[in-house]
């Protein structure tokens, strides 16, 4: 089948980045700004770790972002899901920090942005673990925007995760394509690579890859954004 949509991932496809650095360098801001607010910082850790375990394992009954804050309130208390507003402060004033520890590639706004000029229906699939704050953020440090896609994951408006399969094809559907129709691009061997148990074909991108389980990779088509620009143009 015609591809006619192409997928890509954020963290470290579009925006160069250490995944593990980059969880180590959010937990450190968010829990520096969270504890004048009274929150013990290990405990605070534990309880958003945790609550994204949940958000991963989520079956599709309700979005991310309520399993997120039912998880939360359970630890901290009902009155916790006032503090909502403490998280979007943090998203809003002091997540940029994290900017730091990321790169910048001119070639991913550029692809993207002649993807769509050459017809292609282009999304941000990013895992949906962020609220759309903070997606924005990471997307605007890869030079990107919002109306550069036709879709973006939050936790506010999807039901599952990666590597659920369940992803991907809620993704299609939103998109009104077949997954089958869908291109794919990313760097886990685990979390983008599952989109083929829904029926898209993956390109993996190796300069951050990350690949925890040792995951046979030598059959996927890999390469930078050169050569991905020619793969797209082989179709």
């Amino acid at each position: 089948m015609k591809i006619t949509t192409i997928l890509f991932d954020l963290d470290g496809t579009l925006l160069p980045m250490d995944y593990d650095l980059f969880i180590y360098t959010y937990f450190k801001e968010l829990t520096k700004s969270l504890v004048r607010y009274g929150y013990d910082p290990e405990q605070l850790k534990n309880a958003v770790w945790n609550g994204t375990m949940r958000m991963i394992k989520n079956t599709g009954v309700k979005s991310n972002e309520k399993v997120f804050w039912e998880y939360f309130c359970g630890v901290f208390g009902e009155k916790a899901i006032e503090d909502e507003k403490y998280f979007a402060e943090f998203y809003e004033k002091e997540f940029d920090r994290i900017q730091k520890i990321c790169g910048f590639n001119e070639e991913a706004p550029a692809l993207v942005r002649d993807l769509k000029k050459m017809g292609y229906t282009v999304a941000l699939a990013t895992n949906p673990l962020f609220p759309t704050i903070a997606t924005k953020k990471r997307m605007a440090w890869a030079g990107l925007l919002p109306e550069d896609f036709s879709l973006f994951t939050t936790y506010e408006n999807i039901n599952y995760c990666k590597p659920n399969p369940d992803y991907y094809r809620s993704v299609a559907e939103k998109l009104g394509v077949l997954p089958e129709e869908c291109l794919m691009v990313g760097n886990d061997a685990e979390d983008d690579l599952s989109a083929r148990e829904a029926g898209m074909m993956v390109y993996l991108m190796p300069e951050f890859l990350v690949n925890k389980k040792n995951v046979d990779i030598s059959d996927v088509p890999q390469g930078g954004f050169a050569e991905l620009r020619q793969f797209i143009e082989n179709l």
